[in-house]
């Protein structure tokens, strides 16, 4: 369920505008107008960014019975583009002119959007929409095994190395590996998982080429997904013949998919961010694994059995353990990397994230989006 995080622009212009006020206090401009806005109390919505992403699974599900899952992922995709087009000309956003940028932004789109949403399309045809979500809140182990490995400046700790560990023994606990993998569906599994590892691998390509990007995260994000839009537009001929009727369950779920789950999932995360900072925004993805479960179990009717839902919590305290930081000491400032925003591809690594411009994952987180 991927996962936006603001532009590293503005993290310097909100230093910047406190380096100016001598008591330390921000400046109350921006309150001011936080206050004429009618906008509904963040944890409001927080919890419906929760329950949109933590649905979107159970949405996938009902969508792939009757569509290919490549026309499942464009439509996704073409109705959160939507969403972000008409925020965009509210507005009065513009796209990026640097052909560069729109050249990182197509790669992006395609390990942040077009890949994990048709991956994790396809891995719900034969795996059911809980496992799907519960391998989902993998991706910040993946993030954080990655980040050690592409990201020099990324140091290791006793801790959130024992996250990782922690995470990959509740996927084991999932997969039932005592029982030898018994009645496991190794394909949905691996898609699942490999969809999730697209996430971190996004962030990092972002990181190394779109840092400090000029641009609004709107106008990236929204740029990204509809360059993610138009790769599934060519694909998706290619590989699927054309429905031949359109039930209006199955419809209705893409829609809600697109606009709600990806497109309005976007905007939420973003004025949550702002408004609460990164730590309790990326909170959300210890909640999506949860309500997917939940919902697949009460309205689909699928059966777990009592190692998927400890395994899953064994995997959130992992992925928790990944994003920690060590207490600071009184008197020392805190470092870029805690200021970075949370992802929307549902669990990218903190040192993935600072000084990076917004990507359209999930889902995030994010996630099947995120």
């Amino acid at each position: 369920m991927s996962l936006t995080t603001p532009p590293g622009t503005q993290r310097h212009d909100r230093q910047r505008r406190e380096r100016r006020d001598s008591h330390g206090r921000p400046p109350a401009a921006p309150a001011a107008r936080t206050r004429g806005r009618a906008t509904p109390d963040w944890r409001v919505r927080f919890g419906a960014l929760s329950l949109i992403w933590g649905f979107s699974f159970l949405l996938i599900k009902v969508s792939t019975q009757v569509f290919a899952p490549f026309q499942v992922t464009f439509g996704r995709l073409f109705f959160g583009t939507a969403v972000l087009a008409v925020a965009m000309a509210v507005k009065r956003e513009r796209f990026p002119r640097s052909g560069r940028v729109w050249a990182h932004l197509a790669v992006a789109g395609l390990l942040l959007n077009a890949l994990p949403f048709s991956l994790f399309a396809y891995a719900e045809l034969t795996i059911p929409s809980t496992l799907a979500g519960i391998c989902n809140a993998t991706s910040p182990l993946w993030g954080m095994a990655l980040s050690l490995v592409a990201l020099s400046e990324d140091r290791p700790t006793r801790r959130r190395v024992a996250g990782l560990g922690l995470g990959f023994l509740g996927v084991l606990t999932v997969l039932g590996a005592w029982q030898g993998f018994s009645g496991l569906d190794f394909t949905g599994t691996a898609l699942a998982l490999l969809a999730s590892l697209c996430y971190p691998i996004g962030w990092i390509y972002i990181r190394r080429t779109l840092a400090g990007s000029s641009s609004s995260h709107l106008s990236l994000t929204g740029a990204q997904l509809m360059l993610a839009t138009g790769q599934l537009a060519l694909v998706t001929p290619l590989f699927t013949t054309f429905p031949t009727s359109f039930p209006v369950g199955p419809v209705l779920a893409v829609v809600v998919l697109g606009a709600l789950g990806t497109g309005l999932a976007i905007l939420l995360q973003y004025g949550i961010v702002a408004e609460v900072g990164p730590t309790t925004g990326q909170m959300v993805t210890y909640f999506v694994p949860v309500i997917a479960t939940a919902a697949g179990v009460t309205l689909l009717g699928e059966r777990i059995s009592w190692n998927t839902p400890v395994g899953a919590l064994v995997i959130l305290a992992g992925a928790a353990l990944t994003q920690s930081r060590a207490r600071q000491r009184a008197g020392t400032p805190a470092s870029a990397g805690a200021e970075a925003p949370a992802s929307a591809g549902a669990g990218t690594p903190a040192s993935t994230r600072a000084e990076a411009p917004a990507p359209a994952g999930a889902g995030t987180p994010t996630p099947a989006e995120r």
